[in-house]
C-alpha cells in the first residue's frame, strides 16, 4: 500500500468493510482518522441498506451533507425493527379511539407509512373509520385525535379508500355510496345502488380512477371519476350477493363471487370490459373451474396470478391460476390456466377463512384460531395454534403478519429468510386489546409500516379503536 496515496487507501478499507456488520463497522470507526473516514462512507451504508431491505424510501433521505444520511436511515429503521420485533411496552404507545356509539363497520389508511417505501423520520398516519352510528370520522393515531366527524347519516356498512387522492368512499344500509375528501370530510358525490349490501373495490388505472359495487342482487356496478359517473353494471351471481371482489396488480383483471353458496364458481371479468363498455359487447367474463369461493387473493408479485380457496370433495382445497388474454383476428378469449392446487387440511365446517399472499411463493391461511403458511407448490413452510378464539382478521406485509382474535389479542409475527427453506415466519408477541368486561374481542386490524389498528368489539354497541405507534 502506497502511504502517498490516501484515496488508495480509503478504497481498500472500504473494500474491506464491506465483510463487516454494521456492528463491526461502528467500532472500526473510531480506530482511527482513516478508518473512520471510511466506515462513514455513504456507498458502504447504501450498500448494507439495499442488501437488508429490498425496499428503501430513498426521497426521504435528503442532502448527505444534510441529518438524513445512509447510515443514520439503516441504524434508524433497523432500531424501529427492532421494537417492531420486540413488542416492549417502551417501544410503542397506545391510544385508545372511543368516539364512535356504534359498532365500527370497518377502517382504512388514508395516509399511512408505506410498508413498501417507508418514512422512518416521520410516523405520522390518518386512519378513516366508518361506524353503525352514521359517521365516518378520522383519526390522527398517533395523538388519539379526531381530525373530523361527517355529518349523521344511514347506518354505514363498508369503507374503502384511495390513498393516492386522499379519498374515502363509504356505502350505507339503503346502498347509497358517497365519496369523502380525506383531508376535509367534505362529500363530493353519491350514487345509489339500492343495495342494503354493498362490497367496494376501488382502484387505479394508469390515471383514471374507478370504483366497482359489488350489489345484494348480485350484480357488478362499475363507477368512474369524483362525479361517480356510471359506466357499466354486469350480473354475476343472480340470486346472490356479490361479497368477494379483488382486483389483480396488473389492474386488467376483477375477481366477483360470492361466499353465500358452494355451487356457484367465482368469475374473472376483464376490467377495460367495465371501465370502458360497449353497447354492442356483453363484457368479457370467465367463470373459473372451481365450486365455491371461500377465500381469494392476488399474488402481489406477479401480474395476474389468483389463489383461491375453495370445496373441493368433502374438504377445501387452494388452487392457484394464472388468468391471461388471447387475442385472435376476430375475438379475444380470456384463459385461465391452473397453476398448483393441492388440499388444505381445514375443518371442513369452517366458514370464516382468511388468505393473503406475501410474494409469488408464500400464502397465509386462517381459520378458526389457526395459521397456516404454505408455499405455491402447497409446502406447509409454518403453522401456529397461539389464540384461544377463532381469527377474525388478519394483515399480512412485507415485514410482518399480525392476526386479530375474539381472545382479545393481536398475535404479531414476523418473516424471516430460513437460509435454504426460503421464508418463514416466526411467533413474537401478543398484543392485548384491554379490559374483558368491556369488550368481546377484536373484529379489524390493519397496519402501515409503524403502526397497527385494530377494532375491539364493544359488549353495549361502542366499539373502540386501538391504535399501537412504534417509534424509531
Amino acid at each position: 500500500m502506497d502511504l502517498h496515496h490516501p484515496h488508495l487507501i480509503s478504497d481498500c478499507l472500504i473494500n474491506m468493510f464491506t465483510y463487516l456488520t454494521e456492528e463491526d463497522l461502528i467500532r472500526a470507526s473510531a480506530v482511527c482518522k482513516d478508518w473512520h473516514g471510511a466506515a462513514e462512507s455513504p456507498w458502504l451504508w447504501r450498500r448494507m441498506c439495499l442488501q437488508r431491505w429490498s425496499f428503501c424510501n430513498l426521497a426521504v433521505l435528503g442532502s448527505e451533507q444534510g441529518n438524513h444520511s445512509w447510515k443514520r436511515y439503516f441504524l434508524r429503521r433497523c432500531h424501529l425493527e427492532m421494537k417492531m420485533t420486540k413488542g416492549k411496552p417502551e417501544g410503542y404507545t397506545c391510544k385508545s379511539l372511543r368516539e364512535h356509539t356504534g359498532t365500527v363497520v370497518g377502517f382504512v389508511y388514508l395516509q399511512g407509512n408505506s410498508a413498501q417505501h417507508p418514512d422512518v423520520w416521520s410516523s405520522s398516519s390518518t386512519v378513516c373509520s366508518a361506524s353503525t352510528d352514521g359517521t365516518v370520522r378520522a383519526w390522527d393515531i398517533q395523538n388519539g385525535e379526531v381530525l373530523w366527524c361527517s355529518p349523521v347519516q344511514d347506518p354505514l356498512t363498508a369503507i374503502v379508500s384511495d390513498e393516492r387522492h386522499e379519498v374515502v368512499i363509504t356505502a350505507d344500509f339503503t346502498g347509497l355510496v358517497k365519496t369523502w375528501r380525506g383531508q376535509t370530510g367534505q362529500e363530493v358525490a353519491s350514487f345509489a345502488t339500492a343495495s342494503p349490501h354493498c362490497t367496494l373495490l376501488q382502484y387505479n388505472v394508469d390515471n383514471d380512477w374507478f370504483l366497482t359495487v359489488g350489489t345484494s342482487q348480485g350484480s357488478v356496478c362499475t363507477l368512474a371519476d369524483s362525479a361517480l359517473t356510471k359506466k357499466s353494471s354486469v350480473m354475476v351471481c343472480d340470486s346472490f350477493k356479490v361479497n368477494t371482489l379483488i382486483v389483480s396488480p396488473d389492474k386488467k383483471w376483477i375477481t366477483a363471487g360470492t361466499k353465500d353458496s358452494n355451487d356457484l364458481s367465482p368469475k374473472v371479468i376483464y376490467t377495460e370490459s367495465l371501465t370502458s363498455a360497449s353497447e354492442d359487447e356483453d363484457p368479457l367474463c370467465q367463470s373459473l373451474p372451481v365450486a365455491g369461493c371461500q377465500a381469494a387473493v392476488f399474488v402481489p408479485t406477479q401480474p395476474a396470478r389468483l389463489a383461491i380457496i375453495h370445496h373441493h370433495a368433502h374438504n377445501k382445497a387452494l388452487t392457484v391460476f394464472d388468468v391471461s388474454m388471447k387475442k385472435t383476428k376476430y375475438k379475444s378469449l380470456i384463459q385461465v390456466q391452473q397453476v398448483e392446487s393441492f388440499p388444505l387440511a381445514l375443518n371442513r365446517w369452517s366458514s370464516h377463512i382468511l388468505l393473503e399472499a406475501k410474494d409469488s411463493n408464500c400464502l397465509v391461511v386462517a381459520a378458526g384460531p389457526e395459521l397456516w403458511v404454505y408455499s405455491l407448490k402447497g409446502a406447509l413452510l409454518a403453522s401456529f395454534k397461539e389464540h384461544t378464539m377463532p381469527i377474525s382478521s388478519m394483515c399480512v406485509d412485507s415485514f410482518r403478519v399480525v392476526t386479530a382474535s375474539q381472545d382479545l389479542s393481536l398475535r404479531v409475527l414476523t418473516w424471516r429468510n430460513d437460509g435454504d427453506r426460503g421464508l418463514t415466519l416466526e411467533s413474537r408477541y401478543h398484543l392485548l386489546g384491554g379490559s374483558h368486561s368491556m369488550s368481546r374481542g377484536f373484529t379489524h386490524v390493519a397496519c402501515d409500516y409503524s403502526s397497527i389498528v385494530a377494532v375491539t368489539e364493544g359488549k353495549y354497541g361502542n366499539d373502540v379503536l386501538k391504535a399501537y405507534s412504534f417509534m424509531s
